[in-house]
């Protein structure tokens, strides 16, 4: 049941992932600031990670193990991006920001695909 959760979770991070990479290009080409709604979003990709990351674990104590073990790298990658990203940009909510954003989330994307091709 875990893995089932592990790889359906992935396609859900993947998506909305990629949604709000492209909701953070709209805001940076529109020159307009993050907004409270738009931080919520980023926030969800950043808790969906967390808990993708705590279903992870849960299968290595139930003795499921990737196939590779760069698989557990790419999970800390994904938690780790958008917190380092915040505190790299000071919390700013300019539309300059926006680009870094959207740069991240199309390479946490990309982690995600990258990871489900190491798990097994």
């Amino acid at each position: 049941m875990t893995q089932t959760l592990h790889a359906g979770l992935a396609n859900t991070i993947l998506i909305y992932t990629l949604f709000v990479a492209a909701w953070s290009f709209w805001l940076y080409f529109r020159k307009l600031d993050m907004t409270s709604q738009y931080w919520g979003a980023v926030a969800i990709v950043a808790i969906i990670f967390v808990v993708q990351a705590a279903i992870g674990v849960l299968m290595i104590v139930q003795g499921l193990f990737a196939m590779r073990t760069v698989h557990y790298l790419y999970g800390a990658v994904g938690v780790i991006s958008l917190p380092a990203l915040f505190a790299f940009t000071k919390g700013r909510g300019t539309y300059k920001e926006t680009l870094l954003y959207a740069i991240i989330l199309l390479f946490l994307a990309g982690v995600v695909l990258r990871a489900s091709l190491t798990a097994g």
